[in-house]
């Protein structure tokens, strides 16, 4: 059998040959949408991206005669510099030279290649070969059965699945529209055909009888026009779920720049969720000294501040796994940001309750420290560590599922999140 697609390309383009591109240049496309990740906005996250691309980056390789190189054993005529034995050095690239401002003479080149991506190949790109890690209990993409749900009605059908109501109501609608004469009429006509005297009006009324009956008999009670029938269609639902819980510390030791870089990786991790994912729900928690759940425009817009209490955050997860995500249904995730400042003998119970609580019941939990800037150098060493990252560094040896990383700056989230959400992901 031989299948001829005849679609047309979209909006005039060559599909095939773009996705084709794509394949070839894709080590150079990577490396271009993970470098935009630090060179965007907060809110251009999503956006599409203009790709600069190297033009042999993109060149076909193809066998040709070469002009440079190799060995050679003859000496060309007219050669007064050159004796058989020595090496020729290679010429110089066209347009090469120094530098400065200045034009070059000679030699020609051609610009770099600019690529447009869309938003779909640009988020394509940008979370290929990720996953959330350790799905114990089940797939979540290939995670659904078919089950029956009601889809209407329909004429036909099983006698099992007849709708008696429905049937009966088109029937009456039906009798009532055709004016079928109804039992007790008839019943009526029959008692004044016995009551008549009179043989001119005992015809009269055999007649009108007789016409009532057979109108009666054209026009059925229950026709199979009037049969309605329940409909079922079987319906893709999920198996098993997942749900996400943000953690994001918010008190007032979270200066603004750091405060950007823990956005920045929850803003990546909601579109990863989002595009990956059909059935994961994320639970977004704010805290300061205390915790409350908000939702997606509060968590990440909102300018509150205040204290430190991290397990606040912590009990707040744990309250509402209880409250609505039962475990054998449910994959639980969580993702926490903090700068690891603390209050004081905080540490004790938020260790307590990871190691407890929260990671035998969880599938995988992430924490993210972020450090200011200006203080990369002091912090990168594990002896200058806060205090929070020392204690749930403790947690970490002895738990597979649970995983810290420190970002420094803009550059370094998305290594950081592939790292943390890597298909062959690592243990720190």
């Amino acid at each position: 059998m031989n299948i001829v697609d005849r679609r047309l390309n979209p909006k005039g383009k060559s599909h095939t040959n773009r996705q084709r591109f794509i394949r070839l240049a894709r080590d150079t496309l990577k490396e271009a949408v993970a470098r935009s990740i630090k060179e965007r906005s907060l809110g251009d996250v999503d956006t599409k991206e203009v790709v600069n691309i190297p033009k042999k980056r993109i060149q076909e390789p193809r066998f040709h005669h070469s002009t440079r190189g190799g060995y050679r054993e003859h000496v060309l005529p007219g050669n007064k510099e050159f004796v058989q034995g020595d090496t020729l050095p290679k010429p110089e690239e066209g347009g090469a030279g120094g530098g400065g401002r200045e034009g070059s003479p000679d030699g020609e080149g051609q610009d770099n290649f600019q690529f447009a991506l869309s938003r779909d190949e640009y988020l394509d790109i940008l979370f290929d070969e990720l996953e959330l890690p350790d799905l114990a209990k089940t797939h979540l993409k290939e995670a659904t059965t078919l089950r029956t749900t009601r889809a209407g009605y329909s004429h036909s059908g099983s006698p099992s699945n007849l709708n008696l109501v429905r049937t009966m109501r088109h029937s009456l609608a039906r009798r009532i529209s055709l004016h079928r004469p109804k039992a007790a009429e008839i019943a009526a006509l029959e008692a004044e055909i016995a009551d008549a005297k009179d043989e001119t009006t005992r015809a009269e009324l055999k007649a009108r009888h007789e016409k009532l009956i057979r109108r009666a008999r054209y026009i059925a009670y229950i026709d199979p026009v009037d049969l309605r029938f329940n409909r079922f269609e079987p319906t893709p639902k999920p198996n098993a779920q997942a749900v996400m819980f943000c953690l994001m510390d918010v008190s007032g030791s979270m200066s603004e720049s750091m405060k950007d870089l823990a956005k920045r990786f929850f803003l990546l991790l909601h579109l990863f969720l989002s595009r990956k994912y059909d059935h994961v729900e994320i639970v977004f928690v704010r805290h300061t000294s205390q915790a409350k759940e908000v939702d997606e425009e509060t968590f990440f817009r909102s300018t509150e501040t205040g204290g430190t209490v991290v397990s606040s955050a912590l009990e707040e997860m744990r309250r509402i796994v209880a409250e609505r995500y039962p475990l054998e249904d449910w994959n639980i995730y969580a993702a926490q940001a903090s700068d690891g400042d603390n209050y004081s003998g905080d540490s004790e119970t938020c260790t307590r309750l990871l190691r407890d609580e929260l990671l035998p019941i969880s599938q995988y939990f992430a924490y993210v420290e972020v450090v200011d800037e200006r203080e990369a150098g002091m912090f990168r060493s594990e002896a200058n560590a806060s205090a929070l990252w020392r204690d749930y560094k403790v947690v970490a040896d002895g738990n597979p599922n649970f995983a810290m990383r420190r970002v420094f700056s803009k550059a370094d989230i998305f290594p950081v999140f592939h790292q943390l959400f890597a298909k062959n992901r690592k243990a720190a």
